[in-house]
């Protein structure tokens, strides 16, 4: 693991302070801090059983688009199913009822993360024990979020510098906290905390390495869609399901992520729900985006009327 100099602190739930600002995170610095951990284990529970999980995935699954993408009652017994061998130790599931009681739109998005990257995992990897290992990480790819303050998760307006910078932060964030918790660095839940914003042309955050790896690749390209087609303070509205999926093609387009987990993701958009790699995509624009979005844009580039430049 390259260092990386953290700008931010990363603290627990329990506010059990990780690394301090300034800190130059290594592989000798993070093996201290987990080494450090003195409590030999913690009680771990289903997903499936944990407060209202069950229930508020459903609910949410009944909510378009997600309606239409899982349209087949087999594909919501196959999630079920599998959220019953899905295990977390309570410090990871309290995160949820973090989310839940101060920033619903992170519990929400990590739950459906969770239901999509699985189904689509099921059409890319053949392997099942992969496909359950990858699913495992959904809930935790953004647990690095309980780092940054919820006045900077919920603002409504661009973000300034510094705040963005906080934002941005969750994914080294998540990578501490998760390999804390496991005792290891090389989980795959930590390395999908740290790596789910970086891009194939190396563009992304918090390393702009290149994203190589095909189950972190699942859970990014998730993570963009629900992203976009779910309410968020940031902007006006939603993006509209047309509007999401041009925008996830045309990042294709632009090599930062691969083609064939966003044709899956478009197949399982049509009812039809033809096999992926016989999918075509039109280039045709016919979506519409929010009218106002200011995700990515950061106060400095606004004039005091809130114009961007």
């Amino acid at each position: 693991m390259p260092s990386l100099a953290l700008r931010h602190p990363i603290r627990t739930l329990d506010n059990q302070l990780l690394f301090p600002p300034g800190t130059l995170l290594t592989e000798e610095t993070l093996d201290a801090v987990i080494h450090s951990y003195r409590v030999n284990s913690y009680q771990i529970c289903p997903l499936l059983l944990y407060g209202s999980v069950k229930e508020d995935c459903l609910n949410f699954l009944s909510i378009p688009p997600y309606v239409t993408i899982f349209q087949d009652k087999k594909q919501i017994n196959d999630l079920l199913n599998l959220l019953e061998t899905v295990h977390f130790s309570i410090p990871i599931l309290q995160s949820l009822d973090y989310f839940r009681q101060h920033e619903l739109y992170t519990y929400t998005h990590v739950l459906m993360v969770f239901a999509l990257s699985t189904l689509l995992a099921k059409d890319l990897i053949p392997d099942y024990d992969e496909c359950t290992r990858l699913s495992a990480t959904g809930p935790t790819h953004d647990i690095g979020k309980m780092c940054v303050p919820l006045n900077i998760l919920k603002k409504t307006t661009p973000l300034s510098k510094i705040e963005r910078s906080f934002l941005e932060h969750h994914a080294a964030a998540g990578y501490v906290l998760l390999s804390y918790y496991y005792r290891d660095t090389q989980h795959l839940a930590c390395k999908v905390a740290f790596d789910h914003h970086e891009r194939r042309d190396g563009s992304g955050y918090p390393r702009s390495i290149l994203l190589e790896d095909p189950l972190v690749e699942i859970i990014a390209v998730s993570d963009i869609y629900d992203a976009m087609i779910t309410l968020r303070p940031y902007r006006s509205g939603a993006y509209d399901n047309r509007a999401a999926l041009e925008e996830i093609t045309e990042m294709a387009k632009q090599n930062k992520i691969g083609w064939d987990v966003v044709k899956a993701l478009i197949a399982h958009n049509r009812k039809s729900n033809p096999p992926y790699k016989e999918m075509t995509i039109s280039a045709e624009k016919r979506g519409t985006p929010p009218s106002r979005n200011v995700y990515g844009i950061t106060a400095e580039e606004t004039d005091p009327k809130g114009r961007t430049e």
